[in-house]
Formats: structure tokens, sequence, C-alpha cells
């Protein structure tokens, strides 16, 4: 069983000259806990302390937000709220927080529109209605708003006519009776066609007024100059309404599609590949690619995505700008090096993300390292989709490891050792569990443990590392640099029991949850990133023996799948332990009192959900084989 500090170190580290400096260590982590994060669309970018330093970083980047990490509330972002369209396209710079905003641009374009992203279709629109044409000739610049502005123009010109392009029909013309008559009795060069063929066999018009007339009452026809080859009208469908991504209506009309797709739920007219109106809101839920739900409003789509794992909030550009599809890494130490019993421990489990066996040990001061891995291991469990991350340890020898932490040389070997093994392993990493280190070797072991991360990552490896829960008022007279580690290494597993261990001097729990909680606030309170923190929990409890006089005389420890049968075989009574919150059991055998303080499905979810609470990288359980399988049915619905 992995162990605590020692009880002398402990004497040692609570003498006098801790208690002044105690104040001042917690006053300066206090400001180093993270409480906010800072989002680009939905990848996090930093934590900060405060809301203002968040909000502060956020604000140099664009579609940027501010969350709390409990919780994740959303207080402070710089999305867009309006958006303006020119011609169905937009760009970044259309993009704005304000309605006033995007009017000032809108009103500067043409056929153009402003969507409020919090409703659907148009806020504002600014679309060509009317099209001045000289002869069949038109110029960009004639497409208006108004008939009155379009006949403005055409004063300039003779022989000009003006199209309403909400009935496409002409709707003024500027031809005196002479130049009707005249035309009239042109040469024909006006034909109507359907699909590029004649719709009318050996019939052409001289006057394009009698052609466009004529073409009105021939669907899908176009108008063509046969001189020419142009189509100088059009009487085919441009402008479709899509209702969930089928078309179900075409139209001559922009304004006759969208008072169609007013009155269809879902629906969004589309013009040559980009969508001119929606009746879609603007926000979708997704679980992995499925669509959940749409949405108007953010608030409305994020707290319907929160209730769903592997859920993600989409806007209809395709910019997801919220997700939830981070799950929680599972570690599990076997605590043991033979295969069979590995493989037993993982055939237990439910969505086991890493297995660590107990494979490598510092077995002398000059770096030998005692090897007992096995490659089918990694083999077998590479298939289940299990990364291996075996554990290397110091046997707990403090002597030894001083020695070993004076010799460079040996480091060097035992590194090189190690290493080149992992690499033929071909496993994900490694686990170091170096503990009873001497306080005062604290600046050598992070010496050490920085030569190896830079052995380890420069084959492509991880580094994790396994650190006590211990306390902040003297965990800085151990040899865990803690702020000094968080950066060298890719995870910190906090050992997160043996509150009270076999060393005890009164009985308590393994690991009550406040106790464990704290541990946590304090791990955080060093500066160790929430995504390189991992919680150890103990799938084991400590049972402990008093004699008739209340002395504590012995204590041992029980698996967790051992209690029920221990409850069930002395009839143990429970009370609830606020300090601890668990339950507390109690037996009398042979004149002597027992307690235990017992872990259940309960404690573990509990635990589980303090790893979620802080946005931890996951949870590693000491260890396999303490547990009954039933428990990893829950653990994998959670994680």
């Amino acid at each position: 069983m992995k162990k605590k500090i020692s009880a002398a170190l402990l004497m040692l580290l609570l003498g006098s000259t801790l208690i002044s400096a105690t104040a001042n260590l917690v006053d300066a982590a206090a400001t180093k806990m993270t409480k906010y994060r800072v989002y680009q669309n939905d990848k996090a970018l930093r934590e900060f302390a405060t809301e203002a330093q968040a909000i502060a970083y956020a604000q140099k980047f664009g579609y940027s937000h501010v969350e709390t990490i409990a919780g994740r509330s959303w207080v402070w972002h710089n999305f867009p709220r309006y958006k303006v369209y020119q011609n169905g396209q937009t760009n970044a710079k259309w993009e704005f927080s304000t309605y006033e905003q995007a009017l000032s641009v809108a009103k500067k374009l043409t056929n153009v529109h402003i969507r409020d992203l919090e409703n659907i279709g148009w806020k504002y629109e600014s679309h060509t209605r009317f099209r001045l044409y000289q002869g069949d000739n038109t110029s960009p610049k004639w497409a208006f708003t108004t008939l009155e502005a379009a006949k403005q123009e055409a004063k300039k010109w003779g022989n000009a006519h003006i199209i309403d392009l909400t009935t496409n029909k002409w709707v003024w013309g500027n031809l005196t009776s002479a130049q009707i008559k005249s035309q009239r009795a042109a040469k024909p060069v006006y034909q109507i066609t359907v699909d590029g063929q004649p719709a009318q066999e050996d019939k052409l018009y001289s006057f394009l007024l009698d052609a466009i007339n004529a073409s009105g009452a021939i669907t899908r026809s176009d108008v063509i100059n046969t001189a020419t080859g142009l189509v100088v009208y059009s009487n085919v469908p441009a402008y479709t309404v899509q209702q969930n991504g089928s078309v179900v209506n075409e139209f001559v009309s922009l304004y006759e599609a969208v008072q169609f797709a007013k009155k269809t739920a879902n629906a969004e007219v589309m013009y040559k590949g980009s969508v001119w109106w929606s009746g879609i809101p603007y926000l979708t839920v997704y679980q992995g690619d499925k669509k959940l739900r749409a949405f108007n409003t953010r608030n409305g789509a994020i707290a319907f995505a929160k209730a769903y794992a592997n859920s993600s909030v989409r806007n209809a550009d395709g910019r997801s700008i919220w997700s939830n599809t981070k799950s929680l890494i599972y570690l599990g130490w076997n605590g043991s090096a033979t295969s069979s019993t590995v493989l037993s421990h993982v055939e237990n489990t439910q969505g086991l993300s890493i297995d660590s066996p107990t494979w490598f040990e510092l077995s002398a001061a000059d770096g030998t390292l005692k090897d007992v891995s096995d490659k089918t291991i990694v083999t077998a469990f590479k298939e289940q989709g299990i990364q291996v991350m075996p554990l290397v340890h110091n046997q707990f020898n403090r002597k030894m490891t001083t020695e070993f932490l004076k010799n460079s040389s040996a480091q060097q070997t035992f590194i090189n050792k190690l290493v080149g093994r992992l690499v033929e392993l071909g496993v994900a990493g490694v686990n170091l569990d170096f503990e009873e280190v001497a306080g005062s070797d604290r600046a050598a072991y992070t010496a050490f443990v920085t030569a190896l991360s830079k052995a380890v990552h420069a084959k492509g490896l991880q580094l994790s590392i396994d650190l006590p829960r211990g306390s902040v008022s003297w965990n800085h007279l151990t040899a865990y640099d803690h702020a000094a580690l968080a950066p060298i290494v890719d995870t910190i597993i906090m050992m997160a029991y043996d509150e009270h261990w076999s060393g005890s001097e009164t009985p308590g729990s393994v690991a009550g949850l406040n106790w464990v909680e704290e541990g946590v606030k304090q791990f955080l309170d060093y500066g160790i990133p929430r995504s390189k923190l991992m919680l150890g929990i103990p799938f084991y409890v400590r049972e402990w023996k008093l004699d008739s006089t209340g002395k504590l005389v012995a204590n041992r420890a029980i698996y967790m799948k051992e209690i029920a049968g221990l409850i069930a075989d002395t009839n143990a009574q429970a009370v609830p332990d606020p300090e601890s919150g668990q339950l507390k059991y109690k037996y009398v055998k042979d004149g002597f009192t027992y307690l235990f303080w017992a872990e259940t499905e309960d404690t573990i979810k509990a635990r589980i959900n303090i790893a979620k609470k802080y946005d931890l990288a996951g949870v590693a359980a000491w260890r396999l084989g303490y547990e009954s399988s039933d428990l990893w049915t829950m653990m994998l619905r959670m994680k």
C-alpha cells in the first residue's frame, strides 16, 4: 500500500519553527487558485484567479468567453449579437455586439440584411426590388430598393424600362409609341427557351416586352437575345425554400420565397448555395454529431446541452462555442507485477483509461533498475483502448534514495535504462512513485524529475508523478516542491488517502471527503493546472481495534469488496459521520471494539464529483482488485 509521510518526519514538521510561516504560506497560495477559465469558441485558453484578470485576457481574442470553473457559469463574452450579410455572404468584420453598429455598416451596402442572432429572419433588409434596363442592357448600378429611385435614374435614359423583381414583371417604361412601333417592326431576335431549348418552334419576337409577357406564361423559361446569345429576362426559379435540408418549393422572386418560408417551420431561403433568409435558430445543440435541438439564445442552448454528456453548442456557421466533450481519465494502479493479476484487475473494470502495473524499481543507489515488465500486457491492453503507464518506485527507502540523488551518474544510468525499456514496450509513459524521500533532498529530487522528464518527453512519452496529499502547513518542508514539479511533468496524482494510516495514533477515515476536497484546493493553490491534476482515491478502508479502555491496539486494511460481508458477519451498526461524509461502523467482538469508515459506491461517486467540481483531469484508484466489478458500472456512467 502506498505510504504516508512518516510519523518521525511529521513530528519534526510540526515544530515551532513552522507556526509563524504557515499563515504567510496560506495567504500567498490563496491567490494562485484559479476560479475562471477563458475559452475561445469551445477551446480552453487559460485560467485566472479573478474575474477581472480573465476578462482582460479574453478581450485579446475574438469569439472568447469567460466561465467560472466550478459550475461553468458564463460570466462574460464578446460573441456577436448581429451579423451583416451582403448577397447572402458575411465575414468576421461584419459581426457586431449592437444593432446600431451593424446598421451603420449595412446602410452603406446594397443587397444587404442584418440578422439578430437571437431571432430568426431579418432584423433589417435592403435588397434590390427594381432593376432598370435600357433596351435589354442593364448595369450593376441600376439596382434599386424603390420604384421612385429607379424612375429617377431612368429619366436620364431613353428606351428604358423597369422590372419589379418582387413580381418579375415589366412595371414601367419610357418608350414612345413610335419607338414601340419601330421595335415591333424590327428583325425578330428574342427567343423563349426552356432548359436551353426553344419553347415555341420557329417563333421569335422583335419587341422585348412581347417576349417577356410570353415568357411569363411559360414556367421555367428564359428570353434570349439570339444576336448576342445573352439571357435578357428569366422566369426560372432561382430561390429555393429548404426545410430540414430538403427543397420544398422554388420561386423566381426572393420576396415570394421569404413569404412562403415564414409559414414553413425550420425553413431557409437559398440562392446559389447561400442562405438569404433563415427561419432556423442560430444555435444548435449536438450530442456527438447528432442534432438534438435548436435555440435562439445562448443561455437556453447551454442550459439544455449541460444535461447531455458529450454535447456541444454550434452556431449556423459551424462554429462550436461550448462543449462538455471532455471525459475524465481513469487510472488504476495494480500494485502488482504478475501478469495474470494485472489482466484480472483490468477485466474487472469499465471505462479504464490507463493501467499502471508495478514493473520497475530502483534497486540500489548506483541506479540499478529492477525490470519485471511484460510487453504482452501492453499489446493486449492497446487492443482494448487502454494505455499502459507502468509504475516505478524507490522501495520507499529513504537512505538509499538520498544516496541515489547525490549521484548524477547513477541517475543517468537509471534514466537511460528505464526510458529505453519504456520505448521497447511501446507504453504511453511512466508513473513515478518515489515516496519517503527526505525533505533535505527537495532540490535534488526536483532536479532528478526534471532530467527524467526531459528524457521521457524526448521519446514522445508522458510522465506522471504521485504526491501525498500532505498539508499546506508543512508540504514546503518535504521533498515535494509542487510549484516546481507542476511545469515539469504531464500529470500530478494527489494521493488523497491515508488521512489516518497504519501508524496513526487515533482511529479515523482513510480519506474523509472534506479532507479530500481541502487537499484538492491546496494543490490548486500551489499553482498546479487543473488539466494536470488527478485525484487519487482509495478502494480500501482501515479497521481500528480498541480495547475495553478505548485504547487503540491494532488496525488493518480491508478491501472495499469485503465491507458488505464484514457488516453482515458482525452486524456492525452505522452512524453518519458529518466530518468525513461517510458512514462510521462499529461492532464488538471478544471484548474489543472495532471501528471503520465505510467506502461505498456513494463515497466513490462523491470523490469523482469532487474531481468534476474542480474540473480535474481524472481520478486514480489505489488499487485495482480491491473493488467489486459493479462499482465500475457507476464509474463508467460518471466518466
